[in-house]
């Protein structure tokens, strides 16, 4: 065990874990909003933020972004690039909503058939991106659909540089711009959700939707709603684990996913505030642990905590459910 590397560079590994961590919450938030409402796991959710990472590099290499451009063309690119996974991202995830889960609903399907369909939809989407789509554009697009299953590279859009420093703790511009960019859209999810007229309407499909719909709320409608915004929210969190990590994969979403859903269960399934407080909470605990034992052992230490959390508090950090929630 690393003791002293650890203890040495906390503040530093705390930083780490927080962009990470950022990243675990925007996707863990489409997660908590269909819960909240359905009480269904999208576990189909993971591969929502695969395609909006496969929608960022497809537009920049159509595009023909190079690496470190001029900082107009950078914010145009970031920009353009969040408006078009945020679309694909969620465009998908409302797809997936009225093609596979509305006629279960219809039919008052078991939620074991569910959350088998949701399974059976995340399998078909890692295939449809490993194999079937690098043989339609692998001649349309070769730096993009050209390695079947391979990891694709990302051009670098803005250079990492240390902005400042506390102590021994350096700040870059990339950690900022995605811890920052993520607690605001997050914030702005929150307000939408506790404080206009569409998010009471959430608010109350969720608590009682039999209720809910005598008192004139479109429950389709709702249901919509939140697929999309998970989506959005799915496509935010595409561009910036573009911007920090740089690469993407047909497969990108499986792991993500189970660490953004650990994230969901972490700050209590059906919480918006939980959602962040589980994603920013997970990125730290894994950072520790890659440096307290290996960096092999992160996705093992992440899972422990889960179980561990669970064993002495089922609810979660927070506990609240999104039906409950209050302005």
């Amino acid at each position: 065990m690393h003791f002293d590397e650890l203890i040495g560079h906390l503040g530093q590994h705390t930083v780490d874990g927080l962009s990470k961590g950022a990243i675990y919450a925007l996707i863990a938030l489409g997660y908590t909003l269909v819960y909240g409402v359905l009480r269904l796991i999208n576990f189909a959710h993971s591969e929502v933020f695969m395609v909006g990472t496969f929608a960022v590099l497809i537009l920049w290499n159509q595009l023909g972004v190079q690496n470190n451009p001029p900082i107009g063309q950078a914010i145009l690119f970031l920009v353009l690039g969040l408006i078009v996974a945020a679309v694909a991202s969620g465009g998908t995830a409302l797809a997936l909503e009225r093609i596979a889960y509305r006629p279960l609903r219809r039919k008052n399907a078991p939620p074991l058939i569910f959350l088998i369909t949701a399974i059976g939809l995340s399998l078909v989407f890692v295939e449809l991106f490993g194999q079937v789509l690098p043989k339609l554009l692998g001649g349309a697009l070769p730096d993009v659909f050209g390695r079947p299953r391979q990891i694709v590279g990302m051009p670098t859009i803005i250079q990492q540089e240390t902005l400042f420093t506390v102590g021994n703790t350096a700040i870059t511009n990339i950690q900022l711009i995605v811890f920052v960019a993520a607690v605001a859209m997050m914030a702005v999810l929150d307000w939408f959700i506790n404080r206009t007229r569409y998010g009471r309407g959430v608010r109350a499909v969720a608590q009682n939707p039999e209720t809910a719909a005598l008192m004139g709320v479109n429950q389709e409608r709702v249901i919509m709603l939140i697929f999309v915004l998970g989506g959005i929210m799915a496509g935010a969190a595409a561009l910036l684990w573009s911007m920090r990590f740089g690469f993407t994969q047909n497969s990108i979403g499986f792991v993500l996913g189970l660490k953004a859903f650990t994230a969901a269960v972490l700050g209590g399934i059906g919480n918006l505030r939980g959602a962040l407080l589980g994603g920013l909470f997970l990125g730290i605990v894994e950072v520790y642990g890659a440096t307290l034992f290996a960096s092999n052992w992160e996705d093992v230490i992440a899972f422990v905590v889960l179980i561990v959390v669970l064993m002495f508090r089922p609810t979660g950090l927070l506990g609240e459910s999104l039906g409950r929630a209050r302005a």
